[in-house]
């Protein structure tokens, strides 16, 4: 059959690139990449590097709270003496003493505007050092820089946003991804013998191809996490929310105001003192939208799991490297030389002609 008498599936099937659709979406998803490739760059870093941060806070800060037990306590006027003492530049607001006689007190104090948390020997009155430790600041604050890019709700959209683009270059890159019946088994494996051009090509086709399904569902969870509201009204609908309750007005309470990182970690039942512990009632929907927070942070199973989605965090990083390397030489290399070329014949043109010559 001649080429121009192929129906439009026929050619998209056995030579995409000279369908004009294919070169559309193409450019789409070249210019979506350019222009979000900074961004997924940023997030996925930062969301390799909190997937532990649960257990950093436990491990900092279990054991700066832990004082020796020094016979009796320091009257509360006294640790405050001590601290005004101390600190006489800052204003003391609480004051919160350990239940436990092992258990530092812990002081919230005001500075301008910025609150200092310390932690004392109540038994001692020896300063222990800030009640946050650093690890955990760094942790909360790379969190944060993932979830709302430190801009509160405004960020928290613009995330969103972001994950909507991300979605968008998923689908269009497997869309152009396929490159025809007759060779798509190569763009599944990447050759390490060929030239260093070829290799990048390899390696940005086979990890797009084999890490779609997973970008994609960061990409999906992410819209989710950013605009919860849409997904769980169609949620609710098939599927009454019961932790995430639909009120009469159809506003929803949680999770939309929520921060993202209060994930669902509930206990699987409540203790209720003698009538024993009961289950916690949770619908289908309820189920989904937790699956929704354990697949995008990685915590539904162990630490294997939790290891495998840092190092696979960073698959997006290795897409917009490679893919930068091909813009790099299909488009920007080619026109610096052709700009370079130009200069130089019009160098040649505008040079002096030496008449004794």
């Amino acid at each position: 059959m001649p080429a121009d008498e192929l129906t439009l599936w026929q050619r998209w099937l056995r030579r995409p690139q000279n369908v004009w659709l294919r070169r559309a979406l193409f450019q789409i998803h070249l210019w979506t990449g350019i222009g979000t490739g900074l961004y997924v760059v940023l997030i996925s870093v930062t969301g390799s590097a909190i997937v532990f941060r649960n257990e950093i806070y436990q491990s900092a800060g279990s054991g700066a709270r832990i004082v020796q037990v020094r016979g009796t306590k320091l009257p509360a006027d006294e640790l405050k003496k001590i601290v005004r003492q101390k600190y006489p530049e800052n204003t003391l607001s609480f004051v919160f003493e350990g239940k436990q006689p092992t258990t530092a007190t812990e002081v919230w104090m005001e500075h301008g505007k910025e609150r200092v948390q310390r932690l004392f020997d109540p038994y001692t009155g020896a300063d222990l050092g800030d009640s946050v430790p650093q690890a955990i600041r760094v942790a909360a604050w790379l969190a944060k820089l993932h979830t709302d890019l430190l801009y509160g709700d405004t960020g928290r959209k613009v995330n969103g946003i972001g994950a909507i683009f991300l979605t968008l270059l998923c689908v269009t890159g497997l869309i152009v991804w396929w490159p025809g019946s007759l060779s798509w088994r190569r763009n599944l494996i990447v050759d390490f013998r060929s030239n260093w051009k070829r290799l990048n090509w390899d390696l940005h086709s086979a990890i797009g191809f084999w890490s779609f399904a997973l970008i994609f569902m960061w990409a999906i969870t992410g819209v989710y996490l950013a605009f919860p509201l849409p997904f769980q009204k169609i949620i609710n609908h098939y599927s009454t929310l019961i932790q995430y309750a639909l009120p009469e007005d159809v506003t929803l309470a949680a999770p939309a105001t929520a921060p993202v990182l209060a994930q669902p970690s509930q206990p699987k039942s409540f203790n209720f003192g003698k009538g024993g512990r009961r289950p916690i009632r949770r619908s289908a929907g309820d189920n989904f939208i937790r699956w929704i927070y354990y697949l995008h942070f990685g915590n539904f199973a162990g630490p294997k799991t939790k290891s495998l989605w840092v190092v696979l965090g960073l698959l997006p990083v290795l897409l917009f490297v490679t893919g930068a390397i091909m813009w790099w030489n299909r488009v920007l290399s080619p026109a610096a030389r052709r700009t370079r070329e130009a200069r130089i014949v019009a160098g040649r043109i505008d040079a002096p002609v030496d008449a004794s010559a």
